[in-house]
């Protein structure tokens, strides 16, 4: 999320690009950059940037163990033991595989 004090104009951002790029890099937080007050881009250091697919994973996970869990409350789904049998006959394998 980009805070209200992290708003800059491009042109104070090409003035004193060393200073935002510090910044960025201490903080991990992006700037949004305005062109005639109004903000057209966002810029952000690689490293926080990196972190971002990952965090997505885990969240996507999360979201996805919580729908598991919902579902087995609600009395859905079947016991792994029954889908494994199940598997077993479906692919002829032996009981002990």
């Amino acid at each position: 999320m980009v805070h209200v004090d992290d708003i800059y104009s491009l042109t104070d951002f090409q003035r004193h690009a060393k200073e935002h790029v510090a910044r960025l890099q201490q903080t991990g937080w992006p700037e949004a950059l305005t062109v005639n007050g109004k903000a057209v881009l966002v810029v952000q250091d690689t490293a926080a940037c990196q972190k971002l697919p990952d965090l997505i994973d885990r969240i996507e996970a999360i979201a996805g163990i919580r729908q598991g869990l919902e579902s087995m409350h609600r009395g859905e789904g079947r016991p792994a033991a029954d889908v494994f049998q199940d598997l077993r006959t479906k692919h002829h394998l032996p009981h002990d595989a």
